[in-house]
C-alpha cells in the first residue's frame, strides 16, 4: 500500500514524487488516490472562492464606484469573464508543451495573488460611491482594469491545469480508477460550488455593506491559502510523464498530421505507395476522415508519413469542433447570472428581516446550493439507476448528460422571461416606470427558480463538458482539453457581450427604448431572455444530431 511520500512504481504515463514508473494500478491504494485528489480539490475550492469573490458582484462595483451604465457594465463583465475563460487555452498550451501542469500551477498562482493584491489596492484608492455617481480618474480606472485582467492571466494557467492534474491521479486503464475518475468530476464540481457559495454569502455581503477593499482583500488571502495547500500536498501527487517514444511535442506530432495530409492531397494514387501500419490502427474508416488518412500514405519519393495513432488523435480533435460549437448555446444564457439576474434583484423587495436586506448578488448561492444537493443524488442514486437502463458504466453518455443540461438551460431562460414580464407589469401597475431607484413591490424570491434550474443545468452540462473534453483529447493534451471546455464558457460570455452591444445599439441605447436601459423598468430583459431560450433550443437540436454519429475515443487509444 502506498502512502504520501513513499517511492512508488507507476504506469507508463505517471510518476509520483521524483520516482520513475511502472504499474501503479497494482500498488497505489484507493486511499492514496483520493488523498491526493482531495488536496487538489481543496486548492480549487480556495481558488474558486477567490475568483467568485471578485466576479459574482463585479457588475455592482462597475455601476457603483466606477459609475458605468448597466449596458456598459454588463458588456465589461461579460468581456472580462469571456477573456478569463479563453486565456486558459494559452496557459494549457504552455503547460502541455513546455512547463508541465505542476510548475504551471505554481507560477500562475503567484501571478493570481499579485493581481488580487493590486485589485485590493485599487479599491482602497477608489472611494465607495453609489450607482450613478461620477467615475474615478482615468489612471485609477486603468489600474483597476489592469489588476482585473492580471487576475485573468493568473487563472489562465491555474484553472485548466489544476483540474487536469486532479484527474491525472486516476489511471484510466484500470476499470476501478476510471470509474473513480468519473466520480471525481462530480465531487470536484460539488466542492467547487461550495467554495463559490461561501464567497457569494460572505464576500458579497462585505462588499455591499462594509468595504469593497476588504471584499477584494479576502479573496486575495484565499488565493494564498490555495497556493500553500497545493505545495503541502506535493509528496502525494502522481505526476504526468511522457513515455520515451513520445518525447516529441504533442502539438508538433499532431500538427504534422495536418501538414502531411495537406501535402499528400496534391499527389495522385500512383505517386503514393503504401499505408503506414505501425502502432494502433485508426478506428476511423477512410470515409470518415479521408483527408487526414492521406497522412498515412507514403509518397514514392520516400517523403515523410505519419503513424495511425497520430492520425487518430488528430481526427479526435476535429470531432470536438461541432460539439464545441453546439454548446455555445448553453454558455450564453449562463453568462446572465453574473449580470442581469443581479440587476433584476436590485430593483426588487430584498428585506428578509426588519432593517436587513439581502445583497442581490447573494442569490447566486442558490446555484451552488442546487449543485451541492443534486450532485450526490446524481452520483449515488441516478447514475446506478441509469446504468441498469443504458448499460453504460457512467449511466448517461457524456453527450447525453450535456444535452440534458442544455434543455434545463433553455427552460431556465423561459422562466426568467416570465418572471421579468411579471416584474415589469408590477412596476407599471404601481406607477414606477419612471422611478428607477424605487423598489418594485415584488419579492426577490421570485428569482429563486431560475437560479436553482441553472444549478441543475450546470450539474449536467458543466460536469459533462469537463469529463468530455478531458477524455476525448490525446493524453498529453489533457490541460488543453479542459481549456477547451472553459473556452466554451469564455466565447459564450464574449458572444453575450457582443449580442448585448448590438441589441442595445439597435434598440436606441440608454437614451431610447433599449432592451438594456439603465432604468430596468423601461428595459425589456424579458425579450432578451426569450431570445436566449430560442438559441438554447437550437443548440439542443444541434447536439442531438451530433451525438447520433459521434464515436468516443477508446481507452486503449489514450
Amino acid at each position: 500500500m502506498t502512502t504520501c511520500g513513499e517511492a512508488t512504481l507507476l504506469t507508463e504515463e505517471y510518476v509520483t514524487g521524483a520516482v520513475d514508473h511502472r504499474g501503479i494500478a497494482a500498488r497505489r491504494s484507493n486511499t492514496g488516490r483520493w488523498r491526493a485528489a482531495w488536496f487538489i480539490i481543496g486548492v480549487e475550492v480556495a481558488e474558486r472562492f477567490a475568483y467568485f469573490g471578485i466576479a459574482s458582484n463585479l457588475i455592482s462595483y462597475l455601476t457603483g464606484p466606477l459609475g458605468q451604465s448597466t449596458a456598459v457594465a454588463a458588456v465589461n463583465v461579460n468581456a472580462w469573464s469571456g477573456i478569463a475563460t479563453l486565456l486558459p487555452l494559452l496557459g494549457a498550451f504552455v503547460a502541455d508543451a513546455f512547463l508541465g501542469r505542476y510548475r504551471t500551477i505554481i507560477i500562475s498562482s503567484f501571478i493570481y495573488v499579485l493581481g488580487l493584491a493590486f485589485l485590493t489596492l485599487s479599491a482602497f484608492l477608489i472611494p465607495n460611491t453609489t450607482e450613478g455617481s461620477s467615475s474615478p480618474s482615468s489612471l485609477l480606472n486603468a489600474f483597476f482594469f489592469f489588476s482585473l485582467y492580471l487576475v485573468a492571466i493568473g487563472q489562465s494557467g491555474h484553472k485548466p491545469c489544476v483540474q487536469a492534474f486532479g484527474a491525472d491521479q486516476f489511471d484510466e486503464k484500470d476499470s476501478q480508477e476510471r470509474s473513480d475518475r468519473s466520480s471525481f468530476f462530480n465531487w470536484w464540481y460539488l466542492s467547487m460550488s461550495a467554495g463559490i457559495g461561501l464567497a457569494i454569502l460572505v464576500v458579497v455581503y462585505i462588499q455591499e455593506y462594509f468595504s469593497w477593499a476588504l471584499g477584494f482583500g479576502i479573496p486575495c488571502v484565499f488565493m494564498v491559502i490555495s497556493l500553500v495547500l497545493f505545495l503541502l500536498g506535493r509528496r502525494c501527487y502522481r505526476y504526468s510523464k511522457r513515455r520515451q517514444e513520445e518525447e516529441t511535442n504533442p502539438f508538433t506530432r499532431i500538427g504534422r498530421v495536418f501538414f502531411v495530409a495537406f501535402k499528400n492531397q496534391s499527389l495522385s494514387s500512383s505517386e503514393l505507395c503504401k499505408v503506414e501500419l505501425e502502432g494502433n490502427p485508426s478506428q476511423d474508416s477512410p470515409e470518415e476522415s479521408s483527408f487526414l488518412n492521406k497522412a498515412l500514405l507514403i509518397p514514392i519519393d520516400g517523403d515523410m508519413t505519419c503513424k495511425s495513432r497520430d492520425v487518430g488523435d488528430a481526427t479526435a480533435l476535429i470531432r470536438l469542433i461541432p460539439v464545441w460549437l453546439a454548446t455555445l448555446a448553453y454558455a450564453i444564457p449562463c453568462a446572465q447570472s453574473l449580470t442581469f439576474f443581479t440587476k433584476q434583484g436590485v430593483t426588487m423587495e430584498r428585506t428578509i428581516f426588519p432593517g436587513v436586506k439581502i445583497p442581490p448578488a447573494s442569490l447566486q448561492i442558490l446555484i451552488g446550493i442546487s449543485i451541492v444537493i443534486f450532485v450526490p443524488i446524481y452520483d449515488r442514486v441516478l447514475v446506478p439507476i441509469a446504468r441498469l437502463i443504458t448499460k453504460d458504466p457512467c449511466g448517461l453518455t457524456m453527450l447525453r448528460r450535456i444535452g440534458v443540461g442544455m434543455v434545463l438551460s433553455a427552460l431556465t431562460m423561459v422562466i426568467a422571461a416570465l418572471v421579468e414580464s411579471k416584474r415589469l407589469e408590477t412596476a407599471k401597475e404601481h406607477g414606477l416606470i419612471d422611478q428607477p431607484k424605487a423598489t418594485v413591490p415584488m419579492s426577490i424570491w421570485w428569482l429563486v427558480p431560475q437560479y436553482l434550474l441553472l444549478g441543475l443545468a450546470d450539474v449536467h452540462t458543466i460536469v459533462g463538458l469537463q469529463e468530455f473534453f478531458y477524455s476525448q483529447v490525446p493524453t498529453e493534451l489533457r490541460s488543453i482539453g479542459l481549456a477547451l471546455y472553459l473556452s466554451v464558457l469564455g466565447v459564450g460570455s464574449l458572444l453575450s457581450s457582443l449580442l448585448i452591444s448590438l441589441i442595445d445599439l439597435a434598440t436606441g441605447g440608454n437614451a431610447g427604448d433599449s432592451w438594456f436601459n439603465s432604468n430596468l423598468n423601461r428595459a425589456h430583459l424579458d425579450y432578451f431572455y426569450w431570445l436566449l431560450a430560442v438559441l438554447s433550443a437550437v443548440g439542443v437540436i444541434m447536439l442531438w444530431f451530433i451525438s447520433r454519429s459521434y464515436i468516443y475515443r477508446q481507452v486503449d487509444q489514450l
